[in-house]
């Protein structure tokens, strides 16, 4: 497929078949305005005036994938409680595949609550469970995700540290997306940070490599962070690195540890919640229709910032995508190859 036409690589993410597995939650916004201080302590007293709850976490990664134009299919856990109910019939809604979406009594539907005043995100409450799944659990999943695991262009981690994905579950697919040539892109948090080798890409951000390798480097230190992924390789073997630098956009190092530094956009940044699940899901997609990884990470450094612009964590605009993704000043498609 041409690099050089975005309209076409969205085309032809309407056959991709894409599985989404890790976290699931409920993104709830609890929209108000403030105008006093309390007289009970010295906090601001938050005036209500809307509630919103979306689908969140691995959800949010495949809504991307969905405005695209792809067909995901989430897999992951919830409590069996009323914000569970919920979290499956948003899910239906959106016309997802529920099927691998379980319900165990042993934890809680995580919640993340997010207080928003002014059009600023102002506190977040978490509401939920960390511990890993049981074995017998952790054993059921594993059997239905393997009974439907047939037809997939790309697979996405998307690892939010709340116990759903395990060391066994994630070798075990991952053993069996590269005897079927099928690409694992990973989204990963600290516990299972080593957990990924020979996964086609790994997508840390700043934050998470610094943790994962116990060190300490600066978003500007570019040359520190490729020698950090070179580290990161020699210990976990995997193709392609993409490290994520807020402000300072993305380095990218392709399999022969050559890094490429993707400036990023100048944007009106209002909140940078879900812009990773973006990055996710676009590169995802961009390398399952068959882009190179780095015209794929250029397109995902493009969408992670038009995405926080928005209040709130949303899905790209694919509109939006084609027409930014095509402008140049001499006609040229800027993500061309030549």
């Amino acid at each position: 497929m041409p690099a050089n036409n975005t309209s076409s690589f969205l085309a032809s993410a309407k056959n991709l078949k894409i599985l989404v597995i890790g976290d699931l939650m409920i993104d709830q916004y609890l929209w108000g305005s403030i105008d006093r201080i309390s007289p009970e302590a010295p906090v601001p007293v938050v005036d209500v005036y809307d509630r919103e709850r979306r689908l969140g976490g691995a959800a949010n990664a495949a809504l991307n994938l969905k405005a695209l134009g792809a067909t995901p299919v989430l897999c992951g856990v919830t409590g069996k409680d009323k914000n569970s109910l919920e979290l499956l019939e948003l899910a239906r809604k959106e016309g997802f595949d529920t099927q691998l979406i379980f319900s165990f009594p042993s934890r809680k539907t995580t919640v993340k609550t997010r207080i928003i005043c002014n059009n600023q995100h102002v506190m977040r409450v978490d509401d939920e469970d960390r511990h890993a799944l049981a074995s017998q659990e952790n054993t059921e999943v594993m059997d239905a995700v393997f009974e439907m695991l047939t037809g997939f262009d790309a697979i996405i981690f998307s690892d939010y540290d709340k116990g759903m994905l395990s060391e066994t579950l994630i070798s075990m697919l991952t053993i069996h997306a590269e005897q079927h040539d099928v690409p694992v892109i990973v989204d990963p948090k600290f516990k299972n940070f080593h957990h990924y080798p020979d996964c086609n890409l790994f997508k840390p951000n700043l934050k998470e490599l610094n943790e994962g390798l116990d060190i300490q480097l600066d978003k500007n230190d570019l040359d520190g962070i490729a020698l950090a992924v070179e580290e990161l390789r020699s210990n976990m073997p995997h193709r392609q690195t993409l490290v994520t630098l807020s402000e300072n956009g993305m380095l990218f190092v392709d399999e022969n540890l050559k890094a490429t530094h993707l400036p990023a956009y100048r944007r009106n940044i209002v909140d940078v919640s879900g812009a990773g699940d973006t990055v996710a899901a676009v590169l995802c997609l961009g390398i399952a229709a068959g882009l190179s990884p780095l015209i794929a990470a250029k397109y995902a450094n493009l969408a992670g910032g038009l995405v926080c612009e928005e209040v709130g964590v949303v899905p790209i605009d694919p509109k939006r995508l084609v027409a930014e993704s095509e402008q140049s000043p001499n006609g040229k498609h800027p993500f061309a190859t030549k």
